[in-house]
């Protein structure tokens, strides 16, 4: 994860520009990825209005099939813009970033149902529809990244119970309205 560590942990107020820029990404990986893609989605902080953010645009890019992510993976790499870190996290997900200064983007490559993207998925879902949440959840990230300066460890684990109890609430209450 060496690709996130070299900088200062730097949270700003939201930016409404973000949701267009999102999609203007989302129209260039559609046509680079023609064929192989089925879902591009805009995860993270940048894309909960109203949310403070570090200035980076998170997406996730869901392929047809496990099999067709190397294809897009060599398409990315061909282009010149991104930067491909590999399989950072050893569970079948691929990044790449762009050396583009603020807002930065980075990409995650995974197959259909993949843990992770389910999980950003209802996170954001649920800081969207509860703007409460979002805004603890802001308070946290603001004080988290005075603490850690550049101690990305601290920052992230600092977030990782509360952004669990998001992810439960949310499945509880999907199970409920599909119980329904």
């Amino acid at each position: 994860m060496s690709f996130i560590r070299r900088q200062s942990i730097e949270v700003v107020d939201y930016d409404p520009a973000w949701p267009k820029l999102f999609e203007e990404i989302r129209a260039r990986i559609e046509l680079l990825l023609l064929g192989l893609v089925t879902e591009i989605h805009h995860i993270g902080s940048t894309s909960v209005p109203g949310l403070c953010a570090k200035p980076k645009i998170d997406i996730d890019i869901i392929f047809r099939q496990p099999a067709e992510i190397l294809e897009g993976i060599a398409r990315m790499q061909a282009t010149g813009d991104y930067t491909f870190h590999g399989e950072l996290y050893q569970d079948n997900r691929w990044v790449f970033t762009t050396s583009q200064v603020s807002p930065g983007q980075r990409l995650y490559l995974s197959a259909p149902e993949h843990p992770a993207h389910l999980h950003r998925i209802l996170f954001r879902d649920y800081l969207r529809r509860h703007p409460e949440e979002a805004a603890t959840y802001a308070t946290l990230k603001q004080r988290l990244a005075a603490e850690a300066i550049n101690d990305w460890d601290h920052y992230t684990g600092g977030k990782g119970p509360f952004v669990t109890d998001i992810v439960n609430r949310a499945m509880a209450e999907n199970s409920l309205k599909i119980g329904r």
